[in-house]
């Protein structure tokens, strides 16, 4: 594949994105309640606070999750998550 194919490739661009196991978990959480920033601090044991809120802020700018009072919640854009991480459950639970 090219590069400007892979740029555009939309499989590409949600693979980027859910890339990282920290990211994938924050996403997890935050489909099942709201969530505070020490909710997940408690919820992902080892992750950095530094490394937190900059997966935080990505996931804000691409719009998947939001900041409501002291809360972060999922968006409707992130809400359509939930298929993939659901499958990856599946899959997890059955493969490993």
């Amino acid at each position: 594949m090219n590069e400007k194919k892979h740029n555009t490739c939309p499989i590409a661009k949600v693979a980027i994105l859910l890339s990282d196991p920290w990211t994938m978990l924050i996403i997890r959480d935050v489909l099942k309640k709201k969530m505070r920033f020490s909710d997940f601090e408690h919820s992902l044991e080892g992750i950095s606070t530094r490394t937190l809120a900059k997966k935080i802020k990505q996931l804000e700018q691409e719009e998947i999750i939001k900041k409501e009072e002291n809360y972060y919640t999922i968006t409707k854009k992130g809400s359509g998550l939930d298929k993939i991480i659901k499958s990856m459950l599946i899959y997890g639970e059955k493969y490993f």
